[in-house]
């Protein structure tokens, strides 16, 4: 079976951030779908580095494969922030980024992956997309309750049934460790896709693009640089053994 079997005639919505997670999830569906589309969030971050770095991510996803750029079409940011405002997570809000009375770290930003769903659901329905892709995982995660599998299947539901129409959630990361995410990557698009991953993408909670590590950028002590680094060690042990 040649690539071009494995495409489905669907169109496909990607949240698309500009991180690791969500640059492996375009690749994965320029990789699955004939028809390809990403949507951003302005959220009310901390810092505008994520939002810069996902238009120079895309741009760039598409000048590594010609059949890619012939998949990928719109992209739109939709700004909400004033959600934002009212999830006070460290995320949004100068705090520290550490375990919170709830037991959950105060980078939680409650509702997020729900919010996010509901508005791509919105544009999907309007632009005649059948999936949405996103990043959720709960193999390797921050204690994030809207990242685990049963609450992404409730609104994959609840969905399909609000907006009367056969929508699907792909979540290719669900079950992978931080090291598979990197290897389903460099399967994606090999080394061209890693360079751009490790150059280009942004996960740093703290918006650090000063500092250049062997697995990117970020200040390397964030819960967010710590899961990509021993991520990407996992799988470069993995490569050597």
């Amino acid at each position: 079976m040649t690539a071009a079997d494995r495409i489905k005639d669907k169109g496909a919505l990607v949240l698309f951030s500009g991180g690791q997670d969500s640059a492996t999830c375009l690749a994965h569906a320029l990789n699955h779908y004939q028809r390809v589309e990403t949507i951003g969030f302005d959220y009310g971050q901390r810092h505008r580095i994520e939002l810069e770095a996902r238009l120079k991510v895309r741009s760039a996803m598409a000048g590594l494969n010609p059949e890619w750029a012939a998949r990928l079409g719109e992209d739109v940011t939709v700004d909400i922030s004033g959600y934002g405002r009212l999830a006070e997570s460290a995320l949004t809000y100068e705090r520290v980024i550490e375990m919170g009375q709830s037991g959950l770290p105060t980078s939680f930003v409650p509702g997020r992956n729900l919010v996010f769903l509901a508005m791509a659901g919105a544009h999907a329905w309007r632009r005649g997309l059948d999936v949405l892709v996103g990043g959720m995982c709960q193999t390797d995660y921050s204690g994030y309750p809207d990242c685990r599998e049963d609450t992404l299947k409730a609104q994959e539901r609840a969905l399909a049934l609000g907006l009367d129409m056969d929508l699907t959630l792909d979540t290719p990361l669900m079950f992978l460790t931080k090291g598979e995410t990197w290897a389903l990557a460099d399967q994606l698009g090999g080394d061209a896709l890693i360079t751009l991953i490790l150059e280009e993408t942004h996960t740093c909670y703290l918006g650090d693009r000063g500092h250049r590590h062997e697995w990117g950028y970020g200040c390397g002590t964030c819960p967010a640089c710590e899961l990509r680094a021993a991520g990407w060690r996992d799988w470069q042990e993995g490569r050597a053994s």
